[in-house]
């Protein structure tokens, strides 16, 4: 599975208006979808938040629940212009945030496997320093593509 190959350069948005936590991944729900499908997801994802924040640290969020307004795994991404509070578990504000959506069923536990992807990608990022390197959606897909194909050479 390839990461960069689930990403669509319009569910991608650098420059996310920073504010509170609820608000950014509301604004991120509404790449993907519109109505009472994305207030269900919304509401879904902060009640995921309420048992613990997905601020993984470094800078880093990747906020992520099952729902039945999805019909297969969708992901939508964020850089916020300024980084926000989200809880995270270095205490560290956040700039870069993975938003993952999928369906309650799920073959072959892609949801899983692509949320473990997204970590050790996002680790890498910051190890880099590429968090606000690049400056398009078309940018960013690159450098995603280029880090999951470096950390394939080194296994």
């Amino acid at each position: 599975m390839n990461l960069a190959s689930l990403l669509s350069k319009d569910r991608i948005n650098l420059s996310l208006k920073p504010g509170k936590k609820d608000k950014v991944i509301e604004d991120l729900v509404y790449t993907m979808k519109e109505g009472a499908d994305a207030e269900l997801i919304v509401s879904t994802l902060l009640k995921r938040e309420e048992l613990g924040s997905t601020g993984i640290g470094k800078g880093i969020a990747i906020p992520h629940c099952r729902s039945l307004a999805v019909d297969k795994l969708e992901i939508a991404i964020g850089r916020t212009t300024k980084p926000i509070n989200f809880n995270a578990i270095d205490k560290k504000p956040v700039s870069l945030i993975f938003l993952i959506i999928a369906p309650p069923q799920d073959p072959g536990n892609q949801y899983l496997i692509t949320l473990g992807k997204i970590v050790q990608i996002a680790k890498e990022m910051t190890k880099l320093k590429a968090v606000n390197k690049s400056k398009t959606p078309d940018e960013f897909i690159q450098q995603i593509d280029e880090i999951e194909k470096d950390l394939k050479k080194r296994k």
